[in-house]
């Protein structure tokens, strides 16, 4: 079976047949761009938001009861009023993702600043540093790890999200192909797809991880 399964993969990467309506490395792609800017979006969001209700009392007051009542509806929820917003295009699946990816990323972000130890923010202040210069120098970097970890738990959750926009409203994706198959009955490509997503997410996190220890190594490992 699983030989089956590869050896059609490795034939269909390039070609299409009638079921998949494009090559499945055309499928992947769709997938793949979908989620990179999804998380890319959502990341960036979260972070700021995460930051800023860090620093100012009066903003956490206000948006801590919005993100801890829209953290509990799932993205899944949000595919059909996505859709009926932002339409059928790549716009609406790509909102989802940024709303998937940017809770986690929030949340994790929001620990890490609450978590960082009064011993270092009295350090900072026997020192001469005013509020802000603790918080940009001793609270944020103390914050980069949980900022990260949130990032890749996201990755996972952003890959769960796209299967299930891409199954509703899609034209070419990993999703949309699952969906074709089992209304073909064609349990390889079913499988196939899986195996797809599997590697693209192993490919991503890996590559995430190697950039972490790249460019923010000494946050992460202290």
């Amino acid at each position: 079976m699983v030989s089956t399964v590869l050896a059609h993969g490795i034939a269909l990467l390039l070609h299409a047949e009638d079921i998949l309506g494009a090559p499945l490395i055309v499928h992947a792609a769709a997938s793949l761009y979908r989620i990179v800017v999804g998380f890319l979006v959502g990341s960036l969001l979260g972070v700021a938001i995460a930051l800023a209700m860090g620093a100012v009392t009066i903003i956490h007051r206000f948006l801590d009861p919005i993100v801890n009542f829209f953290r509990f509806i799932p993205p899944i929820a949000w595919i059909s009023p996505f859709l009926i917003w932002f339409g059928i295009g790549e716009l609406s699946k790509i909102a989802l993702i940024t709303y998937t990816v940017m809770f986690m990323v929030l949340l994790n972000t929001l620990a890490g600043i609450f978590a960082v130890h009064k011993s270092k923010l009295m350090a900072g202040h026997c020192l001469g540093a005013n509020r802000l210069q603790i918080y940009c120098w001793i609270g944020i970097p103390a914050t980069v790890r949980y900022m990260l970890d949130g990032m890749r738990i996201a990755i996972s959750n952003a890959f769960t999200t796209i299967v299930a926009a891409e199954m509703i409203a899609a034209q070419v994706g990993l999703g949309h192909l699952i969906l074709v198959s089992r209304n073909f009955g064609a349990t390889d490509i079913i499988f196939l797809a899986m195996i797809v997503l599997g590697v693209l997410g192993f490919l991503v996190d890996q590559l995430f991880v190697y950039l972490v220890h790249r460019c923010a190594g000494r946050f992460y490992l202290g």
